[in-house]
C-alpha cells in the first residue's frame, strides 16, 4: 500500500543514469509492474555494437552527420510523439500499479498530468559518471576510431539533453536524485520507494 493512493511512479532522466535497473527494484518493492518508454517506438538507439547485435548504418549514420542539437531536436520530436501513448500507459497503470522509466518522460508534461496518484522522480549523473558508463557499456578502448566518435557523440546528446532537463526541473522547483554520488542502486531504490510509502 502506498502512501496518498500513489499507484504509478515515474522515474525520468538522460541516458546512462542508471533509469532501468531502479525502475526494476523500485517495483519490485512496491509490487508494482514495470514498463519503460524505450519499448514504445523505435529511435536510433545507442551507437555501439553489443554481443549479437552490431549497430545499423542508419544509426550510425543518424549519429555520424547530425549535430548535438539537431540530435536533441530529433528524440525530443520522438518523444513528444509518443507522449499520448504515454498517458494512456499512466492512465491504465493507475489500477494495479505502475512504475514506468524512460528519457521520453519530460518534467513539464508530467507536471501538467490531472489527477493524482502519480509520484515523478529524476535523475542525473555528471558528466564524467555519464562518460566513465557509456564507455564501459561500448568498450571505448577496444572500439575503432569511427566507433569511439560516435559514443563520445552520444555521451554529448545525453549532457546536453540533460542540461535541457534540469533546467526544466530548476523551473519547476523540482530537485533531481544524483545517481552518481556514491549511493548504490538499491539505496536510490529505497530512497524512491519510502517517498512513495510515506516511509522515507
Amino acid at each position: 500500500m502506498t502512501d496518498d493512493g500513489v499507484r504509478v511512479v515515474l522515474i525520468g532522466g538522460t541516458s546512462n543514469t542508471g533509469k532501468s535497473t531502479l525502475g526494476r527494484l523500485v517495483a519490485d518493492r512496491l509490487g508494482f509492474a514495470y514498463r519503460s518508454t524505450d519499448t514504445l517506438a523505435r529511435h536510433p538507439g545507442r551507437p555501439w555494437p553489443v554481443p549479437g547485435w552490431e549497430v545499423p548504418p542508419h544509426v550510425a549514420e543518424h549519429y555520424r552527420n547530425l549535430t548535438v542539437e539537431e540530435l536533441i531536436a530529433s528524440v525530443r520530436e520522438h518523444y513528444a510523439r509518443l507522449w499520448p501513448r504515454i498517458e494512456q500507459l499512466i492512465e491504465e497503470g493507475g489500477g494495479a500499479g505502475l512504475v514506468l522509466e524512460g528519457s521520453a518522460l519530460w518534467p513539464p508534461e508530467v507536471a501538467r498530468l490531472s489527477g493524482s496518484g502519480v509520484s515523478a522522480h529524476w535523475l542525473r549523473a555528471d558528466e564524467a559518471v555519464l562518460r566513465s558508463r557509456i564507455r564501459t557499456d561500448g568498450r571505448y578502448p577496444e572500439a575503432t576510431p569511427d566507433g569511439r566518435y560516435l559514443m563520445d557523440k552520444f555521451l554529448a546528446r545525453s549532457v546536453r539533453y540533460q542540461e535541457l532537463l534540469l533546467a526544466e526541473l530548476a523551473a519547476l522547483g523540482s530537485e533531481p536524485l544524483d545517481a552518481g554520488d556514491g549511493r548504490s542502486v538499491e539505496e536510490l531504490a529505497d530512497v524512491i520507494a519510502g517517498a512513495v510509502t510515506g516511509a522515507g
